[in-house]
This record gives C-alpha cells, structure tokens and sequence, in this order.
C-alpha cells in the first residue's frame, strides 16, 4: 500500500489504557471513518482508518485493544503487545505509536508509555482529559513532560476535541525520530541487555533491544513458547536471565524498579498541585453510585427503567414499521394475481419477516440506551459493584461488560470475553453468557407477555423478572460449574479504570445502533428470510381440501404431529412445537411461524397493530372440547422455555470458534435445551398439580 511511487502509507497504532478515551479520540482524528475487520489467525477486532495529516500526509491509524501494560494477562492484550513487537502473523508492526495517557492519573499510566518508548518506535503523548486534572487540581507542564519522556507530549481533551489539530500537527511526515530508553540499570543489568541484545540482532530479529528488554522484562514471555522467537532466541534469553539471577539480580524487579523511579522523576518535574480543590463532580457522584446500598439501588433503578423504556417509548415507530409493512403488502399484492406466488410474496416472504422487522425499535432502543450507559461513563461503576457477586460464583468484574452485552447479543458478548485473562473465567462466561435474555428473545415476549399482564406497567415488572430470572441462572449455573471446570489456575487481580462522568459522544452511540441495526436487518434479510421461505412451503402444501384446516393437512402440521407427544408435556401442541422447532435456528421465526400456523390475514383498515392479531389468535383458540388451547399456564411455559433455551445457531458457531472445540459448543446447545424443557415442564406440569 502507497502513496503513489513516493512513500509507504505509515503506520500509526493508538495504545493506551481501557476507559482512557481511546475509541473517542479515533473518532476525533478519523472522523468515524472506521474499517472492521479481524487480526489474521485470531478472532480479536481490528479497527482502522486512513486519516490525513494537515500537512497533506495519509496515514493508517490501527486502534489496538486497551492494554495496561506489555505483560499481557487476555488475549485482547497478547495481540497489543504482538503487533508492537512485530510477532503477529500478517501484521506490519507499526512505524509510529500513539501512547493515550489519562493526564489526571499519570503514576497508573506513564509505565504503558515507558514500554512503549522502549520499543525504539516514534511516540507522540496524547495528554488526555487534561480539564479532570484540573478540576482535581493538578497543573500539568507537557513541554516538561516532553522532555523528561523525550518524546512530544500533546495537551488535548477527547471529547470536545481540544488539542486535536496540534496532536495531527505532531503526525509529521518524515517521522519524528525514536526516543532512547529513558532509564540506566547497574552494569550487570546493562551488560546483560546488550548481550541479549546482541545475540538477537547476529538471528536478524526486528528491534532487538524492545525484544531483549521484554524477554529480561516478563518471564512468560521468555519461558512460554513464542511463534515468532526461534528456540536459540528464548535459551539465550533463559540463559542471560539465569546469569543474572547468579550475580543475585532480578531482572523483572529490577527494570520495573527503574521504570517506577523515571516515572517519579518525570511527574515531579512536570505536575504540580494547585491547592485542594475539594470533591470533584466524580467524585460527588461516586457517593451514591458505588455505595454498597445507595449503587445498588440506583443501578436496580436503572435497569428497570431501561425495560419500561422499551415498551413505552417504542410503541410509536413500531406502529409505523407495521404500517409501512402493510402497506408494501397491499400494494405488492395488489399487482399479482391470486396464487401461490402471491401468498409466498405477502403473506411469507412480506408479512414473515415484517413480523421480526415490527421490533426493530425496541432493539435500537436497547442498543441505545446500553451505549448512553457505557458513553457516560456509568457502564464502569456497574462493573466495579458486580465484581464482588462475580467472584463469589467464581467469575471476575470484567466478566460483567461481556455479560451486560448478552442483553443486546449473545454474538459479541462471547467476542468480549477476550479481555478476561483467567481462562477458566473466560470459559464460565462464554457457557453462562446466552442465559442473558438478548435483543432476539424480544419479540416472543413482546407477543407472550401482554397475554398475562395487561397493563404496561405489570409488563415492565414481568421483564425485569425475566432478565433477572436469565441472570441468576446464569451466575448459579457460573457457581455449579466453576467447582467442576478442572483449569486449575489462581484467579487474577480485579484492575479497572474508572473513568470519568461525561457527556456521551452521541455519534459514536447513534453509529453504534445503526449498525447494530442493520446487523439485525442483515439477519432478517438473510438467515431469517430463508427459514420464512421454508415455514412458508411447509405451511402450503400439500393442499387442505376446501373447507378443512390448511395446517392439518401440511407438511408442517405433519412435523408438528410427529413432535406433538414430545411437547405435549409441556402444555404444547403441534403450532406450538413447530414454532419452537423453526425458532432454534434463530429465536425471532417464533412470531412468523405462530402467525403462519393461525393463517393471519391482515386487514388494512383495521388499527390493531400485527402483534395483536397474533395475541388474539392465541387468546381465543379452543381445544376440541371447548376449553382455551392455550391458557396462561401455557403461555408461561413457552416464556420459561424460551428464557432458558439456546435458540440461535450462529451464537453455537461463534462459541466454537471463540473457545476452539465443538464439544465446548455443543455441549452448551444440548444443555440449554435440556434445561429449558425441564424448566417448563416443571412450570406447566407444578402449575397443573396445583390447580392453576
């Protein structure tokens, strides 16, 4: 890739902590011209753009995934360090590193840009949130700064994108030169870096000093087998640490001693206090929301409005999803003669996947609200007070993120494991994670729910019972299996930046849920419109005899008597069997096929919205003898089943690939199963018992 014949498009990798405004800052320089793709040979998220500098020069900015150091404890973090170092397969390293820094926590952060320094790379500071530091009363120097670090520190604030022309004005091109470590062991330390060093370079490694220093640095990395460091490399560097050891030195206590005092040294010069400023607009907040009462409170309180929030402000734009509906219905139908092919037009392909689409706002409304949650700084605070119930059902705080995202998509929830660094957590999250009730179970409550609570708010109730049913399955289920899981290995130390209470970047948050949003449709458009198209056949043919039941005579009502005597104790019959057969391979094909199975038609002068039409149907079918077909005890049988079961295929192949074994995969498909069906038969059959 080039510029034309002159020169190589460079580089630029954007490092720093997690919650440190990194993704904002991308967006600031970018303009949100982001590419998305995956790092070669692993399944960790790249995020990329061309930017231009003011001087007219392109560059590739690559946002790594937020690390605290270059002694990596998840895989999120082993990719960092690799693509620095040059170690990952298929990926140049990069010619120029910006290094993120939160300007009020420089003690925490500094030790990440000395690493970087080290690696005989070009670095810029991005000073960032320099108004916290001041509103805690810190006065900060960047030239100081600049030169104790010897590399150019940039003042900037991230989110009303102050600083951001002189941060491009630092990405010059030709590019600035790479800073000398900033720190000078004893002898035998230097000797022994400038051996191994050395030895490096006569193999023709790429920066052989970064390499030797990280070899001295982190006993993993020179005691665990290393792709891209040949054998000879890693008994070098084994056997010069050895030396040392001799010489009674400690390599990795000794370099991190050094770093610590350039950092002391470093801050002293360049921070000043300016006197107490008293709490911070954080901090004051932080009384409420991390006390171990008052935090519980508000983040119930939280939780509950964001569900009454989903069925009471999305009730609008789902009338007018269901009116465009209808309205392509009536005119597509209107230019076919009757038959088959206009049925499978408007009453498959159009009123199938219209009756997934009709929910569309409530999952952009999810998406939203859980990006408001994260932009403003909260998501952290919920984090930090969930760590300790995680830990008592063997799991850690960062497990909660991946475990929040499951309430939007199991799919990126199980990709957000990645920064766990306990494996053995890792795993209990991945296998616990779909118990979170996901934006694709919406649509089934939205239909069943109203069929028991009338009024919205007995609904908003019934769906935080629901979420909090899935959740505390999930960490009981985390508890049993966390004592039977054999990865033996000590859980790590909880580390999370809090960062601070801001104003969200509400492009950053819409981008989001259009994505998300068109995600969806891509799904409703593909994966679901093939299934409806089946349903569809199987609901056709072979042809009822004028005046007898279509679904009797199908081939799906032949499936659904076949599967009849399996569900029946449940409470089922064969509509509903069949619905939930076609819904394992995606949850939303429940609404498609019960309106199918019903032969709804809809009348387009009638007000009532679709979903009601299906209510409706339910409500009122009777069983031979007279009595309803499906009473409430029924009704909360399939809700149970659904709050349980693992209906999405795609979220198996993903585990698969995120866990690397199908037995893992599998597994997890067949026990969800298993446990919603025994969850609802214990419902219907102890309902029954009971004379409900």
């Amino acid at each position: 890739m080039s510029t034309g014949d002159e020169h190589p498009i460079p580089k630029v990798a954007l490092v720093g902590h997690p919650n440190v405004g990194k993704t904002t800052l991308f967006n600031q320089l970018t303009g949100e011209r982001r590419k998305v793709g995956n790092y070669a040979g692993v399944t960790v998220e790249k995020i990329s753009a061309t930017i231009y500098t003011p001087h007219g020069h392109q560059m590739e900015l690559v946002d790594l995934p937020g690390t605290y150091s270059l002694t990596p404890s998840s895989p999120d973090e082993r990719v960092t360090r690799d693509v620095l170092l040059g170690d990952l397969d298929g990926e140049e390293s990069p010619q120029l590193v910006i290094s993120v820094v939160d300007a009020s926590s420089l003690e925490r952060h500094l030790p990440l840009t000395l690493q970087l320094i080290e690696l005989g790379l070009p670095v810029i500071v991005a000073l960032n949130q320099v108004d916290r530091a001041e509103a805690k009363g810190l006065r900060l120097n960047p030239q100081v700064l600049t030169d104790e670090l010897g590399v150019p520190v940039v003042a900037c604030q991230a989110t009303s994108g102050k600083g951001i022309v002189q941060l491009k004005q630092a990405l010059r091109f030709p590019l600035p030169p790479a800073s000398e470590r900033r720190w000078k062991g004893n002898a035998a330390v230097e000797h022994a870096i400038a051996d191994l060093t050395k030895q490096l370079e006569s193999q023709g490694l790429e920066r052989p000093e970064a390499h030797a220093l990280q070899l001295l640095g982190e006993s993993d990395y020179r005691t665990q087998a290393q792709p891209h460091l040949s054998r000879v490399a890693q008994a070098a560097a084994l056997d010069v640490a050895a030396d040392l050891i001799k010489q009674n030195h400690n390599p990795e206590e000794e370099i991190s001693a050094l770093r610590s005092q350039t950092i002391r040294r470093a801050i002293s010069a360049a921070a000043h206090e300016m006197g107490d400023e008293g709490e911070t607009f954080s901090d004051k907040i932080d009384r409420v929301a991390l006390h171990p009462i008052g935090g519980w409170t508000l983040f119930a309180a939280i939780m509950f409005a964001i569900f009454w929030s989903i069925f009471r402000f999305a009730e609008v734009p789902m009338g007018w999803v269901e009116a465009g509906v209808g309205f392509i219905k009536d005119k597509v139908g209107g230019m076919l003669p009757e038959g088959d092919l206009n049925s499978l037009l408007t009453d498959g392909i159009i009123e199938g996947v219209g009756a997934v689409v009709i929910f569309l706002p409530q999952i952009l409304l999810l998406f939203f609200l859980i990006g408001l949650l994260e932009g403003s700084g909260y998501m952290a605070r919920a984090t930090f007070l969930m760590d300790r119930v995680m830990a008592r059902v063997g799991l850690s705080g960062k497990s909660f993120l991946p475990l929040l995202s499951g309430y939007a998509c199991a799919i990126p929830g199980v990709m957000a494991t990645r920064s766990i660094s306990s494996n053995k957590q890792r795993l209990l999250t991945i296998l616990v994670l779909p118990w979170q009730s996901c934006t694709a179970r919406l649509p089934v409550y939205a239909i069943l729910i109203p069929l028991l609570i009338p009024s919205i708010l007995g609904q908003t109730t019934m769906m935080f019972f629901i979420y909090f049913l899935g959740t505390g399955t999930a960490l009981l289920v985390a508890w049993l299996l966390s004592k039977r899981i054999g990865i033996g290995e000590a859980a790590p130390h909880f580390l999370l930046e809090l960062p601070p209470y801001r104003l969200p970047d509400f492009g950053y948050v819409f981008r989001h849920v259009i994505d998300r949003g068109l995600a969806f449709l891509k799904k409703a458009g593909s994966l679901i419109l093939g299934i409806v198209i089946i349903l569809w056949a199987l609901g056709t043919y072979p042809k009822a005899p004028e005046g007898e039941s279509q679904f009797d005579h199908s081939a799906m009502g032949c499936i659904g008597n076949f599967l009849e005597p399996v569900v029946k104790p449940l409470g089922w019959d064969a509509r509903l069997g069949t619905a939930t057969l076609a819904s394992f391979a995606a949850r939303e094909v429940f609404v498609s096929q019960v309106a199918v199975s019903f032969a709804i038609e809809e009348d387009e002068d009638d007000e009532e919205a679709f979903r009601d039409q299906i209510r409706s149907a339910i409500k009122t079918s009777e069983k031979p003898d007279g009595s309803p077909a499906y009473p409430p005890l029924v009704v909360l049988s399939v809700l149970i089943f659904y709050i349980y079961a693992l209906q999405c295929l795609p979220t198996t192949a993903v585990v698969q690939r995120e866990t690397k074994s199908w037995k893992w995969a599998l597994a997890q498909l067949a026990g969800m199963s298993i446990f919603a069906y025994l969850a609802a038969f214990i419902v219907y059959q102890g309902g029954t018992f009971l004379g409900f």
